[in-house]
């Protein structure tokens, strides 16, 4: 039992001293601090277990048994927070989604602690069914231990997830720190399981844990050594539980380890158990090494390439993955961002940086990155007129180019936005993006696992990869510039609509005052001039406030009109036109559900339309009639006419017209009001014979009008 002791003291001094040298050295970060007092607590608890062992009667082991539960019992709430902030660049938004299982894992398992600081567990001595002591729990001890296993998948989960998340240069520098505290809370998960299975357990178990806290340890040393155990801004998804490898994997280590402790049992019994668990727990933690290894990977990948014949790569498989990985990607970032994963991944290349030109400024701006945030990226201190003679020489690369090999003045700013990590990482190697003429931007690979040469297949792959993603970086160029056309597009249907109403008002205003210094002393005239001025401001204050006549479906204000009393409304609005013959003929005709305003505007368009298309001369008849079921309008004139062609495929079309000052919207906007009334308008006409307009409005659509504008049908 002496070395289980020492193990135990060794863990936790390398704890503890692992705890305050993150402390010292690094600054005082959420994870930081969490670290701190989370190596801290397994280090008391480590000792604990030290003297434990020691103690040679039943009341000395539950004294230091009861405290190391207590100590214990603060890990689930510390850990859990460290894994939450760990290596996250929105690490806020995890502890907010988290919060309250923070809370109850800082609240739950301390409560059950102290409150049942004397009844968690009993301590019997050694016997013919148990040669060692054996530590039985309560019910709050069990309820502790089931907490407390709970808590350390979690932990694993969550810093599997932020594991996940990495790639290239990120994932190396996280790598050690992620496999330590996976030994640490590997083991723990074991040895609270058993706690629960069996009601108990052996001390000697009790040596898992310390093993596995110095191996982990170990771990956690040389990621220290190597990076200082530095952080590092990562954005793993939220999706936590439903992808974790450590989920689908907990029952099958649980067996496994179990299968391992009878074997143990057999062949040495609980004396050697834990000599025996760290043996295990070593070679468990240097599997777990390899696998994580990309050395180990990359030659694993050579062996079988080299010894069984196959392509270096699978161009399909490639292909497939980068289509699937981007096909639905609408942001040149996550576009950058896939493809620099995969070309990581696929090459074993740990620093992929792809750098976007921006025209409007002339410089490079960053994409993404395996190696580096944006934050931390380098800015170049080339100036714009550097990046002329850049684009000239990339423009002359067909393929991938060996970017240490060229000497130019221009190839510069490339290397001094891109630094390599490892000193055998080989060359840099250069991917221009290229579309056509056009430069997109540049993608840099450095780093490669063992420095590995690229093949000429790696070459035509890299080529064919880049120039794909170059043709979806200008797709999404293209895809933004379309949208902020078609954005002015409607900002200038809009403006041309309201202009052509100011128009028609305009007209009307002009027709007045022409005919105000003939008839100004007359004093009927200047009264119909002030009702004619106060008409047609009124028009235009409709016009600003009713703008819904521009959206696809108008918002009208349905009355009972009389078309005979529309039209003279709106010929005394017309009162003066010049050398325009009127002619109105009236039938008896019914009234109609409609908005005045609007028929005035359409009725106004025609007169207008139908006075320039005759010119000097004109003459314009307008009629009021019904017809099976409707009440029709009838404008009609003796002037140029419209051709056939003209007719069925421009009328009806904003910006098409026959006028020579025209804006061709008067039309589609009429169009859009009687349609909107349910109505339609039918068009004969002849080159040189004259045009008919016949405004069709239905006398029986009272109820669904008035339904689908929310208007009372007789509401003035």
């Amino acid at each position: 039992m002496i070395p289980a002791c020492y193990f135990a003291f060794a863990a936790a001094f390398f704890s503890s001293v692992l705890g305050i040298a993150v402390l010292i050295r690094r600054h005082l970060s959420v994870a930081g601090c969490c670290f701190f007092a989370g190596m801290t607590l397994l280090g008391a608890e480590a000792a604990l277990d030290g003297l434990s062992v020691r103690g040679g009667t039943a009341g000395s082991i539950a004294q230091w048994q009861i405290l190391a539960q207590i100590i214990g019992s603060f890990l689930p709430g510390v850990w859990l927070c460290f894994s939450l902030t760990y290596s996250r660049g929105n690490y806020r938004e995890f502890l907010y989604k988290w919060r309250f299982a923070l809370a109850a894992a800082f609240l739950v398992p301390v409560g059950i602690a102290l409150g049942f600081r004397d009844g968690l567990l009993h301590v019997a001595p050694p016997s013919d069914t148990h040669p060692g002591w054996w530590l039985a729990f309560t019910l709050p001890g069990k309820a502790l231990n089931g907490l407390m296993l709970i808590a350390n998948v979690l932990i694993l989960v969550s810093i599997e997830n932020t594991f996940r998340a990495t790639v290239g240069t990120m994932r190396w520098r996280i790598k050690f720190v992620v496999l330590g505290l996976a030994v640490i809370f590997g083991a723990r998960i074991y040895t609270r399981s058993q706690a629960l299975l069996f009601s108990g357990q052996d001390l000697a178990i009790t040596g898992l844990d310390t093993a596995a806290l110095l191996i982990g340890c170990t771990f956690i040393a040389i990621a220290y050594l190597r990076t200082g155990i530095i952080e590092i801004d990562v954005y793993p998804s939220h999706a936590v539980l439903q992808s974790s490898v450590t989920i689908l994997l907990a029952g099958a280590y649980l067996f496994i380890v179990g299968v391992m402790a009878q074997v143990i049992a057999i062949s040495g019994g609980a004396e050697s158990f834990h000599l025996h668990a760290f043996v295990v727990l070593l070679a468990l933690a240097a599997l777990g090494v390899l696998l994580l290894s990309d050395k180990f990977r990359q030659g694993t990948h050579q062996f079988v390439s080299r010894h069984f014949k196959r392509p270096q790569h699978d161009f399909r498989k490639v292909w497939t993955d980068f289509t699937r990985r981007t096909s639905n990607v609408m942001d040149k970032v996550e576009l950058c961002e896939a493809s620099a994963r995969l070309v990581s991944e696929t090459f074993n290349v740990l620093a992929v940086t792809i750098w976007l030109f921006d025209e409007e400024h002339q410089r490079l701006v960053f994409g993404a990155s395996t190696a580096q945030a944006e934050e931390s990226a380098p800015r170049g201190s080339a100036s714009s007129a550097a990046y002329g003679p850049m684009r000239a020489a990339l423009g002359q690369h067909a393929a991938p180019f060996d970017l240490e090999k060229t000497g130019d003045e221009w190839a510069l700013p490339l290397k001094e936005l891109t630094s390599s990590q490892f000193r055998k990482g080989g060359n840099r190697l250069c991917l221009p993006l290229f579309v056509g003429s056009q430069w997109l931007g540049v993608g840099i690979l450095a780093d490669r696992v063992n420095g590995v040469p690229y093949t000429v297949e790696e070459i035509e792959l890299l080529k064919c990869l880049a120039d794909q993603l170059a043709a979806g970086l200008l797709n999404l160029k293209l895809t933004d510039e379309l949208m902020v056309a078609k954005e002015i597009e409607a900002f200038q249907t809009m403006a041309t609509f309201f202009v052509h109403d100011l128009k028609n008002a305009a007209s009307s205003l002009n027709l007045m005052l022409r005919n105000l210094p003939v008839h100004f002393d007359d004093p009927a005239f200047r009264a119909d001039a002030l009702r004619g001025i106060g008409s047609t401001v009124e028009r235009i204050q409709q016009m600003i406030e009713r703008l819904s006549v521009l959206r696809d479906k108008l918002e009208l204000k349905p009355v009972e009109c009389d078309l005979q009393e529309l039209v003279q409304e709106t010929l005394a609005n017309l009162k003066g036109m010049p050398a325009v013959d009127i002619v109105k003929e009236s039938t008896q005709c019914p009234k109609v559900l409609a908005d005045p305003e609007q028929i005035r505007s359409v009725l106004t368009n025609l007169l207008l339309n139908a006075a320039e298309a005759a010119g000097t001369g004109a003459r314009v008849r307008i009629s009021t009639s019904q017809q099976n079921g409707h009440a029709v309008l009838t404008v009609s004139d003796n002037g140029c006419g419209m051709s056939a062609d003209f007719l069925k495929d421009s009328l009806f079309r904003p910006f098409q017209t026959t006028k020579k000052r025209g804006l061709g919207i008067g039309m589609f906007q009429s169009k859009m009001i009687v349609e909107a009334h349910h109505g339609r308008i039918e068009v004969e006409s002849e080159p040189g014979a004259g045009t008919i307009f016949h405004v069709k409005l239905p006398l029986n659509v009272k109820g669904r009008l008035s339904k689908e504008t929310g208007a009372a049908p007789d509401q003035p």
